[in-house]
This record gives C-alpha cells, structure tokens and sequence, in this order.
C-alpha cells in the first residue's frame, strides 16, 4: 500500500483541477536511473489503471502503481512541502537503504547492484545543496 498525507493529496486535487479534467488519479512509479540506482516518478494519469497496475485510494486520490514498481514503493508514504527550499513532493519510502540527497533516487537491498537498465555512480545530479549521494 502506498498513502499519501492530507496536504499531499490536496496538492494534487489541485493541480487536476487547475488543469482542466478529469483524471484517473496519479500515478507513482519506479524507473532505473539516477545516482543511487532507482528513481522516483509521479504523474497525473490520464489513462485508466490496468491489469498490471495496483490502485490505492487516499485522502480521495486514486493512486496507480505497476506490480513492479510497488515492490520497491510498498510501505511508502507521499507527502508535500510547500516551504521554499526544497519544496515539492516527498516520498518517505521504508524500503530504501540510501538515497540522493535531493531524495529522488534511491536503492533497495534487493536493488543494490542489480537495478536492470540502472545507470552507476556519475554524482547525484540534483543541482542545489542536497545532501550529497549515499546519505539518507
């Protein structure tokens, strides 16, 4: 299960509805990349779920994971920081063993060395003071 905190889902019923429509719900996935070996992804999703997919219901979200994805996010929680620096939307996710200091890449035990399509080491690439790669 992944959930998502009260401002969290409140940020997003506004963006769907500042752009216009009617959505599926946002989707939260996991892509190979970044200076710890996984990476974080979110999208408003306009296509509906489908077999392969997992749906969760938060705070009136409908929030879409692929089966893949979700062993790598079950557990995790999405939240929203509307503070200045470093602003946006956080995900706490109880799987990962480190992180890019900027928090959007990440690695798993099970990831650790073996992320397919995963690019390796290179700096984090967040831009900004982050905390440096490899902290958490």
């Amino acid at each position: 299960m992944i959930t998502l905190s009260e401002k969290a889902a409140s940020e997003i019923k506004t963006i769907m509805d500042q752009n216009g429509g009617t959505f599926e719900g946002v989707r939260v996935f996991v892509a190979g990349g970044g200076c710890s070996g996984l990476s974080y992804g979110m999208q408003i999703a306009d296509e509906p779920a489908t077999a392969d997919d997992l749906v969760f219901d938060a705070g009136g979200v409908k929030i879409i994971v692929d089966v893949q994805s979700h062993q790598f996010l079950s557990g995790a929680s999405i939240d929203f920081d509307d503070s200045l620096q470093g602003g946006g939307f956080k995900i706490n996710n109880p799987n990962a063993v480190k992180s890019c200091g900027c928090g959007s890449s990440f690695a798993t035990e099970e990831s650790e060395g073996a992320a397919p399509g995963a690019k390796s080491g290179g700096g984090c690439g967040c831009g900004g003071s982050g905390g440096g790669c490899g902290s958490h």
